[in-house]
């Protein structure tokens, strides 16, 4: 999990908020927004594990 900020042409901040599996160099999920408040990131958490699953213990 990362965030990143950037803005576009017009100057308007955005933020992502990037979710990668580093073992298999897949990206899960990217939101983006001008605002990433910690309520928005766990509804986009719970979003992402209904969608691959729990990660296996081994």
């Amino acid at each position: 999990m990362d965030f990143m900020s950037d803005s576009s042409r017009n100057q308007r901040r955005f933020r992502t908020f990037n979710v990668i599996d580093d073992f298999n160099c897949e990206a899960l999920g990217i939101d983006i927004a001008i605002s990433l408040p910690t309520g928005r990131i766990t509804r986009y958490q719970n979003k992402l594990t209904r969608y691959h699953g729990y990660q296996l213990e081994i």
